[in-house]
């Protein structure tokens, strides 16, 4: 399988990633740290399988830091070695295999490139947030959330998707 392959294969997996806890020290003179922002680093397992002729399923490790409009995703095979990373903002978004740094225009052109679906980063972000934002075409289950599992479905268009992420805790 070319290197190409296997970057495709973690990034379709995307859809399915884990949360970094963030921690912190609090001393007596300085208060608690505040948890209810919005996270902005998470790593765990991803899987995509879409149901394609014929159907594609990719599995891979991740660690996603940033938002939708700027950050980076690094995807890992089984045994821990990189299959690829993934950096955006505003301006581009970079797909480097180890090999070659391919450009495209935006993350979303990159994920679908490389994955074969369209991939709605904006409401992922919001899914590993634990906010249920709505989008056409996709249903999220986020009843395991707080458990760290987050699954999503795409139905329209076709091809099906599903995308499950389990989040390190």
């Amino acid at each position: 399988m070319t290197a190409f392959r296997w970057i495709r294969g973690a990034a379709i997996s995307l859809a399915t990633g884990a949360v970094l806890l963030i921690s912190g020290c609090a001393t007596p003179q300085s208060p608690a740290p505040q948890n209810d922002g919005p996270k902005d680093a998470w790593a765990g397992r991803i899987g995509l399988q879409i149901q394609s002729e014929p159907p594609q399923a990719f599995f891979a490790g991740f660690e996603l830091k940033g938002n939708a409009q700027a950050g980076e995703l690094r995807l890992t095979s089984p045994i821990g070695s990189v299959l690829g990373v993934m950096r955006w903002s505003p301006a581009e978004a970079l797909l480097d295999s180890g090999q070659e740094v391919k450009k495209f225009a935006s993350i979303d052109a990159l994920l679908e490139q490389t994955t074969g679906a369209a991939i709605p980063i904006n409401a992922l972000f919001d899914w590993l947030n634990g906010r249920n934002t709505s989008l056409d075409g996709w249903t999220a289950d986020l009843t395991e959330q707080a458990a760290g599992k987050i699954s999503a479905r795409r139905t329209n268009p076709a091809p099906q998707t599903d995308l499950r992420v389990v989040l390190e805790q």
